[in-house]
């Protein structure tokens, strides 16, 4: 991020626009959304220009800039559509102390105006740090569409009232108090009786919550899928914008805990295979802790919770503690895997079913039906079985499997760093030493990644066809 957002109060203080044209004239229409001080330096002005400065909207020096002009200004635009000219005042401005901008100027500019959605006093800023303008457009024709215009009326007469709900506990109730305000109520009113509505509806929605009976706290175990916040289901977001405590294991990335409430208590409480970890006993304690205390608990697992997740000791706990619960499922990292490679855990004439097994558990290298798993065309999805390669080798081997069975190994699924190992059975512990690979891996069993030549070939083929 090399433009880092703001919003900066400009009530009463000057703001300086050099430039008389038309894209002085874009600027100024949205400078004066501000209660900013405005001047407008040029040798001529576009007729709007005039028109305002009649109004008294802004003020004009009919000149070319000179230095001193920008003195005391927080704010300076270069707007004169003319390349030298904008470089010589940008420069006279910096002399002069203020912040520049100039227009369509990137790599000249010392900050960058986005394209915004006004609902005064909500306002949606949107940047691209000039990478993309046509997509800031886009997305703020979006949010224009959905962001109803009787918000800003909400929001400013909601603002008036903030220091009658302090009445209210800090945290869930008084969250409880605005969404029922700004979803529900507060827009009906507004519905029926327009801004004099509100006010009424503020006092009697403020009468309910203070006598409601005190919320007891919920647990959430929520699946975080692979890594790619994409893959997180709508769910899962939702459960994270609502949580007032995330308690994380250590495969869950920054990119989805930032998508928790900034107000939010966020705890790491990871496992690391063969390494040091948070006892389960202590993971199960502190869950109940916060519920009881009447929170919204979301238990972040990577993957699916419901897969290797030692889920069923976590719902135990609460169980044996009266805390409610409930599960929100997510894509475990066998499937982000198995799409990374171009394949299918299943697929007629091959295999009817596909095995999750993991490759060690609390008492160390987990056994499994290896007759089984070593028949000609079984799949199956390994976890946590980097260190027990070696293991799992020597039993499928022992029990029947062909050395050259194809082996992929999938390392930090659906991530930026995503890396695929394509191995055989035979070669499997070689080929991981080898590959020095340090992120959770998945392997799988019976799949080789499908090669883009033979897509190819198979697409042409039936085009033939």
């Amino acid at each position: 991020m090399k433009h880092f957002p703001i919003f900066m109060a400009l009530e009463g203080r000057r703001v300086v626009v050099s430039g008389g044209g038309d894209a002085a004239v874009a600027k100024l229409r949205l400078l004066m959304k501000t209660e900013a001080r405005i001047t407008v330096i040029a040798e001529g002005f576009a007729d709007e220009i005039e028109n305002w400065a009649h109004d008294g909207k802004l003020a004009l020096i009919h000149r070319s800039q000179e230095p001193g002009d920008a003195l005391c200004a927080s704010l300076f635009y270069a707007a004169n559509d003319d390349e030298a000219e904008d470089a010589r005042v940008t420069r006279l401005a910096q002399a002069d102390g203020a912040l520049t901008n100039w227009v369509d100027n990137l790599g000249r500019s010392q900050f960058i105006t986005p394209a915004i959605v006004d609902r005064d006093p909500v306002t949606v800023a949107i940047g691209t740090e000039g990478a993309a303008p046509v997509l800031a457009r886009a997305i703020k024709a979006d949010l224009e569409a959905r962001l109803p215009r009787s918000l800003g009326v909400l929001a400013r007469v909601g603002k008036g009232f903030r220091k009658a709900v302090e009445a209210l506990p800090f945290g869930a109730k008084r969250r409880a108090f605005w969404s029922d305000y700004y979803f529900t109520a507060g827009p009906r009113a507004f519905d029926e009786a327009g801004e004099a509505g509100l006010p009424d509806t503020l006092n009697d929605l403020l009468t309910t919550h203070l006598h409601r009976d005190e919320q007891p706290g919920h647990v959430t175990f929520v699946g975080a899928g692979p890594g790619d916040p994409e893959l997180l289901t709508v769910k899962a977001r939702n459960a994270l914008h609502e949580a007032d405590v995330v308690i994380h294991d250590r495969l869950v990335p920054q990119a989805i805990l930032e998508l928790a409430r900034r107000e939010a208590v966020i705890l790491d409480m990871g496992k690391i295979g063969f390494g040091p970890s948070t006892p389960q006993a202590e993971i199960d304690a502190a869950i109940v802790a916060h519920a009881r205390d009447g929170a919204h608990v979301v238990r972040l697992k990577s993957g699916d919770a419901t897969i290797f997740g030692r889920l069923d000791e976590e719902i135990e706990a609460c169980t044996a503690a009266h805390v409610a619960f409930s599960v929100v499922p997510g894509i475990t990292s066998a499937s982000a895997a198995v799409a990374a490679i171009g394949q299918s855990l299943t697929r007629r004439g091959r295999n009817s079913s596909v095995r999750f097994v993991t490759g060690h558990d609390v008492k160390g290298y987990a056994d499994q039906d290896w007759r089984a798993l070593a028949e000609p065309g079984q799949v199956a999805a390994i976890y946590m079985g980097k260190r027990a390669a070696r293991f799992l080798q020597g039993r499928l081997l022992m029990h029947g499997a062909e050395a050259a069975t194809p082996v992929t190994l999938v390392e930090n699924a659906s991530r930026p760093e995503q890396r695929i190992l394509e191995s055989t059975l035979g070669t499997l512990p070689t080929d991981l030493d080898t590959a020095r690979v340090d992120g959770p891996c998945l392997i799988l069993l019976g799949l080789a990644p499908r090669k883009a030549t033979e897509t190819l070939a198979t697409l042409t083929e039936e085009i033939a066809l």
